[in-house]
């Protein structure tokens, strides 16, 4: 499960990276309105996953409402889920 929500939580803030960075521009400046759409619903889907698999995890590990809420946030900042795999999700995988 680990692996799983460390590998959701980079492709997720990877996509919200390339969605703001990259597609947004291309839609409003270049009016090419195809690769935000694609970028887009991935997105969506990485985010859904990374809610639905970061509650079965604290879930799983029994972590409070402080992480759950951290991991939650993450998932809405820029960067956010690249700290919360650093912070709380990177030294799981070293003490296993």
């Amino acid at each position: 499960m680990l692996t799983a929500f460390r590998i959701t939580a980079i492709l997720e803030g990877i996509s919200y990276l390339l969605l703001f960075a990259l597609t947004m521009p291309l839609k409003y400046w270049a009016d090419m309105t195809e690769p935000n759409k694609v970028v887009g619903y991935a997105h969506g889907f990485l985010f859904i996953a990374y809610v639905v698999i970061a509650i079965v995890f604290v879930r799983e590990r029994k972590w409070g409402l402080r992480r759950t809420a951290i991991l939650l946030i993450a998932s809405l900042l820029p960067f956010g889920t690249f700290y919360a795999d650093k912070k709380y999700l990177k030294p799981l995988d070293h003490s296993s």
